[in-house]
């Protein structure tokens, strides 16, 4: 129940397989799966309610909180039929143009406002790329406002979608949000081969799975003992050589090439300030 306090919101996305967008849905009835109409920086736009409603304090609200118009009509959903049409005729036309002027560029996908005010055209390129007489080629076909904005790879392979090495459906195409920076730190943390064939995605790019697995690898080494060190086994004194930290084993060489996997909560770290028997005597 809204208050003064609070404000009723609900989670848009735009497609299939994006963010989701907080929108404030006071006096609108809205269940999940259904389409509304709301106000973006852009112009008015069209998307499925990804999260129901629920209510929050207006502390906890986003700073931009634009309004939801309405739920989507029949009139409002054959406009969106057009408009898919739309797309799809000038991603065939844009990427002919492309072909024709022979620009570096590679054309990833068309969006369409709802009001039909602006097209914006996603595409990749590996250097700067001067699209100025394939804007005027654009605006003469659709006579209306013309957008080229450049994308990253990690947001083409959103787009696209795929398998990963995994088996399992892209994590960026089905339930990422947002992409977390990804670092070759993370891998090293992780004991994974840094063969790049081995730790990147479809998109060439570092695995997004490395950044949100890496806190639970962190939390998990944070007590076991690192590779190089000296420690204390049941079998003996030995050097860790190994770390299996899903399953929180150590892998220690005890000398003479003897090797023993041995639970981390059973070594103990060698003591240096303990000085030697023979030291003390001495004394």
């Amino acid at each position: 129940m809204e208050d003064r306090d609070t404000k009723s919101v609900v989670g848009i996305r735009f497609k299939d397989k994006g963010k989701v967008y907080s929108f404030d849905a006071t006096g609108v009835v809205l269940e999940e799966g259904a389409h509304a109409i709301v106000n973006t920086e852009a112009g008015p736009a069209m998307g499925s309610v990804a999260t129901g409603i629920r209510v929050l304090s207006r502390d906890k609200l986003p700073r931009t909180l634009r309004k939801v118009v309405r739920k989507a009509t029949d009139e409002d959903m054959k406009a969106h039929e057009g408009n898919v049409k739309t797309e799809e005729e000038a991603l065939a036309f844009c990427t002919e143009k492309i072909k024709q002027r022979d620009l570096a560029m590679r054309l990833v996908n068309v969006e369409a406002l709802f009001d039909k005010s602006k097209l914006v055209f996603y595409f990749t390129a590996e250097n700067r790329v001067d699209f100025r007489e394939l804007v005027k080629d654009l605006v003469r076909k659709y006579k209306t406002r013309i957008e080229l904005r450049q994308i990253w790879v990690r947001s083409e392979a959103r787009i696209y979608g795929g398998i990963g090495m995994c088996g399992r459906e892209l994590c960026c195409a089905s339930f990422l949000n947002t992409f977390a920076p990804v670092s070759i730190k993370m891998a090293k943390e992780q004991n994974m081969l840094l063969n790049p064939e081995k730790i990147s995605g479809l998109c060439g790019r570092l695995m997004c799975c490395l950044a949100f697995e890496h806190e639970q690898y962190t939390k998990a080494k944070k007590n076991m003992p690192k590779t190089g060190k000296i420690v204390i086994t049941p079998n003996g004194k030995g050097k860790v050589l190994r770390q299996n930290i899903l399953e929180r084993m150590v892998v220690v060489d005890l000398g003479d090439g003897k090797e023993v996997e041995v639970p981390a909560d059973e070594i103990q770290r060698e003591d240096k300030n303990q000085r030697p028997a023979t030291e003390k005597r001495k004394q």
